[in-house]
């Protein structure tokens, strides 16, 4: 602690497998789905459906999430880097001169699934689910998002807990006497893996992020690193919140019934959220320099908005 304020400098790997990484951002993905699964599992037991077809609603899931959230990046987010560097979109790779792939192939790095984008998530589930009820008729695409939305808005928490251990899509400084003001030492704006081990001569990232987090030689360093907004953990809270929420209105009352109301809630109260803190947010990009006044996110919040209140608000069919 300092102050009111967190030093936050962890390695984003948990462990290594030869050349391939285990991060921490990983693990949380894997344990949204595990969760999802264990989620989604107790609904199709309340509502009497066949436990069999969850392998391949599970399976169109995590394929329609991970496909949207990655290409949701590349397009809305990083096209200017990705039309020069096709072979990345969809391997977990990225290219640089020094490395070596797996001992053998030179100038790329194993550096796990980064760069994944909520957005581009909710579009790949959508269409996931509109082709899981072309496959199988007797489930309606409204209902498998209605129930869908419940395992998925926890598992955002896990997502955004992920980024807070990646020192990613961290928040704008702010003062350190703010109560969650936090100083992510490994934010690669502030200070790049490149200049850490360019300032501390260490041979490893992880050796220089610590040495100037610990040494007093670099104390200088350390305090010109500002402390941030840990907007990831902002957003993450409030999505437990999301989840409370859709879960009392699945269990506790007949709103399931109605079909897209738990999606459109979903959907309105999960990117309004997104919306308001993108105001503590540093940019991540995109396309906002071109339209200006709001984010990125933001822009592409809005829709997502307006869809969910038109499947809350409409009339319930007879």
């Amino acid at each position: 602690m300092h102050f009111l304020s967190i030093l936050w400098n962890p390695n984003e790997t948990l462990f290594s497998l030869g050349p391939i990484q285990i991060k921490y951002y990983n693990l949380l993905w894997i344990t949204s789905f595990a969760l999802g699964w264990v989620i989604i599992k107790k609904i199709f037991a309340n509502e009497k459906k066949p436990i069999e077809q969850l392998d391949s609603l599970f399976l169109y899931t995590v394929i329609a999430t991970m496909l949207g959230a990655r290409l949701g990046h590349v397009f809305f987010y990083d096209w200017a880097y990705y039309q020069n560097h096709l072979i990345e979109i969809l391997l977990p790779i990225r290219e640089n001169p020094s490395g070596r792939l797996f001992g053998i192939i030179t100038g790329y790095e194993f550096t796990g699934f980064a760069g994944l984008a909520s957005h581009g998530a909710a579009l790949g589930v959508i269409i996931g689910m509109y082709l899981y009820s072309r496959k199988y008729p007797d489930y309606k695409i409204l209902w498998l998002l209605d129930r869908l939305v419940v395992p998925v808005s926890i598992g955002a928490f896990f997502v955004r807990l992920g980024n807070f251990f990646n020192s990613e899509i961290n928040g704008k400084i702010t003062e350190k006497t703010f109560v969650f003001a936090t100083k992510f030492i490994r934010d690669s704006d502030d200070m790049p893996a490149s200049r850490a081990l360019a300032l501390t001569k260490e041979r490893t990232v992880t050796a220089a992020y610590k040495a100037i987090e610990n040494n007093p030689k670099f104390a200088s360093i350390l305090e010109s690193i500002p402390f941030r907004h840990p907007a990831q953990l902002y957003e993450g809270v409030c999505y437990i919140f999301v989840f409370v929420i859709l879960s009392y209105f699945y269990w506790k009352t007949d709103k399931k019934d109605k079909a897209g109301f738990l999606f459109g809630l979903f959907l309105m109260l999960l990117w309004t959220i997104r919306f308001f803190v993108e105001f503590v947010k540093k940019s991540q990009g995109g396309f906002e320099e071109s339209l200006g006044t709001l984010s990125t996110g933001q822009w592409l919040s809005i829709p997502f908005i307006l869809i969910g209140a038109y499947f809350v608000f409409r009339p319930k069919k007879a």
